[in-house]
């Protein structure tokens, strides 16, 4: 027979997917299924960006588009970090792709060898270590639980960047734990990193779903860290654009140009509708993100009061991002029926048979002791799943 790829081999499907997956078909066999699993908002997209594809789709502009992007979608990247950020870019810095996702995957092939290391804080999001897999380097994982805020410290980091480090990758607001960095934070994390010989990703997905009055802060704005910074964002989550797939980076043009090679091998171009309707997203108006942010943050605090009365569960409360991440460790060791909870897969698959609900096991984010919430849902849902979650634990003894 036949042999397989050893490399691709080791790789594991995304497990957030397969959750909304088996959600649906349980759904579609008339199952009272909720989900809290999925990571995207639950807005529609906003009706000027829809038009502005439509509009795209009428005058024909559906052909290819130069690889790194169309160039007045560049020029407003350029402009809201200039705006935004206070960061500088030129057209030569910024790559599109078919979603943050890509940009990510482009970044760690263009820079990792194999056996260099990619140091990244558990938990974390349930990609990076597949896609380090795919670059033959190794990860290097610095653990954050639930007692340290889900943050790492300075001095885990000097600790964890060695010679052999290539990329150490941060991700603020966090998926999944809906962790904001301080800027203070940043800067003690920065102050590290000067002294490092490493390139920073900073995946700054969920920049715009921040709450409290939180101020989100780049590492690339520390003096001396832009040159090796490069920035993964995108429209996905700010806009409600998660199938538009539309991502992109910025940062050194050469590593730039890297990765823009690899995209002119792979997929060629973003969508070209899609980057008219991100062109729209990122230079139209704005006042959607702050009224969908305020409704976020108003379920967040009911969902946490919610959760603060169920017993057993420890969370800090998410300043970004719309998840929570608990960690359930205190009903390990227990059991109800046939169901015998020895970790996060088992407390997941409990909970989707008897109280039918959808989470994610932690264990897909290096957590193991932890389950994550997403409520990008209505507030009744959300009440009604707290509610499945809270009867179905008591079940266990």
């Amino acid at each position: 027979m036949l042999s397989k790829s050893e490399l691709i081999s080791r790789v594991e499907g995304s497990a957030t997917l397969a959750i909304n997956a088996l959600v649906k078909k349980l759904k579609a066999e008339g199952k009272d299924v909720l989900s809290f699993s999925a990571g995207e908002t639950d807005f529609p997209t906003p009706a000027n960006i829809k038009k502005a594809a439509i509009d795209a789709i009428n005058a024909n502009f559906t052909r290819y588009t130069p690889n790194q992007g169309i160039p007045e979608l560049i020029d407003a990247i350029i402009k809201k970090f200039k705006d935004e950020n206070n960061l500088v870019f030129n057209s030569k810095e910024i790559l599109v792709s078919n979603g943050a996702k890509q940009s990510l995957y482009n970044l760690l092939l263009a820079l990792v060898n194999p056996g260099e290391e990619v140091v990244y804080q558990s938990p974390y999001w349930v990609s990076y270590p597949e896609m380090v897999k795919m670059t033959q380097g190794i990860s290097k994982i610095i653990s954050a639980p639930v007692s340290q805020g889900y943050k790492i410290t300075p001095e885990q980091l000097d600790e964890s960047i060695t010679e052999n480090t290539k990329v150490f990758i941060f991700n603020s607001p966090s998926n999944p734990t809906g962790v904001v960095y301080t800027q203070d934070e940043i800067e003690m994390l920065g102050e590290v990193l000067k002294r490092k010989n490493c390139y920073i990703i900073s995946d700054e997905i969920y920049e715009k779903i921040i709450f409290d009055g939180v101020k989100h802060f780049s590492l690339a704005q520390i003096p001396g860290l832009r040159e090796r910074t490069i920035i993964v964002n995108g429209v996905s989550k700010a806009y409600s654009m998660t199938g538009w797939r539309i991502g992109y980076a910025a940062g050194d043009p050469k590593i730039i140009e890297l990765a823009a090679n690899l995209q002119s091998h792979s997929t060629s171009n973003a969508c070209s509708i899609s980057q008219k309707a991100s062109l729209e997203a990122i230079a139209g108006p704005q006042n959607e993100i702050s009224d969908m942010c305020n409704v976020f943050q108003k379920r967040r605090d009911n969902l946490c009061r919610l959760i603060g009365d169920i017993p057993g569960l420890k969370f800090p409360v998410p300043q970004g991002a719309f998840y929570v991440f608990f960690d359930a460790s205190g009903y390990f060791g227990k059991s109800y029926q046939e169901y015998a909870i020895k970790n996060s897969q088992d407390l997941c698959k409990f909970l989707l048979a008897i109280g039918n609900i959808g989470l994610v096991p932690g264990d897909s984010f290096g957590d193991d002791n932890c389950l994550r919430l997403s409520f990008a849902c209505s507030e009744s849902q959300l009440e009604e799943g707290i509610n499945r979650l809270k009867e179905s634990l008591k079940l266990l003894n």
